[in-house]
């Protein structure tokens, strides 16, 4: 796997005049559709996006603040599949070029910090980071169940992290230091997900 280096080498991100400036869905499935050729990575971008807007729901937020939280999680890997050289910058300067909130700019530039150089600062930012790799992880082990999601429980996805061998690229450090960072117990972050992840074909 080829290593590039994806330090951002900055730590601002939009223009404060511009905090309340969202695009909507239609517009970011139309920008996910163009930049994302992998299904399957698609499939990750919006089980993210869903994760993220069902978390706000649950703290009560209101539906402008879910939305925000929605573009963070559905938008964070859209240069992913055709700029890995460029993945998050080239996503960031897109979505600065269309005016949009800086706080869903920063959260996108924060969703890996040894990698993009930006620290989870906010709420938005720590639990997308958190969110992330945990979602793909839970959603490979719910590909070889026979069952799928149904009956999935927290000891068998805890089971499936310690084997180094099952899914061996998600990173178990990112994940535990993500969940550290959310001030969540790693059994709670699983539980939420497992609870709240859509099936693709949803």
């Amino acid at each position: 796997m080829i290593e590039y280096d994806l330090n951002l080498n900055r730590s601002e991100f939009g223009n404060p005049t511009n905090e309340g400036n969202v695009i909507s869905k239609e517009e970011a499935i139309s920008l996910l559709d163009e930049w994302v050729l992998n299904e399957k990575l698609k499939v990750h971008m919006k089980q993210v996006g869903h994760l993220m807007k069902s978390f706000a729901a649950q703290k009560g937020y209101s539906e402008e603040i879910q939305h925000q939280w929605y573009l963070a999680g559905i938008l964070h890997d859209a240069d992913w599949d055709q700029w890995p050289d460029q993945h998050c910058k080239k996503i960031i300067e897109e979505l600065e070029k269309r005016e949009i909130d800086p706080k869903i700019i920063r959260a996108i530039a924060s969703h890996g910090p040894k990698y993009f150089g930006v620290e989870p600062e906010t709420e938005m930012d720590k639990m997308l980071y958190a969110f992330d790799e945990l979602s793909g992880f839970i959603h490979a082990y719910s590909l070889m169940r026979p069952t799928g999601y149904q009956g999935m429980e927290v000891k068998g996805v805890k089971k499936r992290l310690k084997d180094k061998t099952f899914a061996a690229q998600v990173s178990r450090e990112d994940i535990q230091d993500a969940s550290e960072r959310a001030k969540m117990s790693m059994e709670d972050l699983i539980r939420f997900v497992i609870n709240h992840q859509i099936n693709p074909t949803e």
